[in-house]
């Protein structure tokens, strides 16, 4: 494989994993009540709890796309 195909898989995963978590805040901020009332039927949480664990896995997320896709990404744009 060469490296102009592994930088193009590396972009495209990026820009996907970006689109799959504006997607996860969109819709937690819309429909944040309906979630909430979902999720407590499973869990006993409260919304605090509830609002720290969902920002808490995108903050996560956010920063393993920027560290295995976007930063690699880079990199391989300024050698080539």
């Amino acid at each position: 494989m060469s490296s102009e195909t592994i930088r193009t898989v590396v972009g495209w995963s990026a820009i996907i994993n970006l689109v799959i978590v504006t997607i996860w805040f969109l819709t937690f901020c819309a429909f944040h009540d309906g979630l909430y009332r979902l999720h407590r039927r499973w869990f006993s949480i409260s919304p605090e709890t509830f609002d720290t664990i969902h920002y808490a896995g995108m903050a996560w997320y956010k920063i393993s796309i920027w560290l295995f896709f976007v930063t690699p990404y880079l990199a391989m744009r300024l050698l080539v």
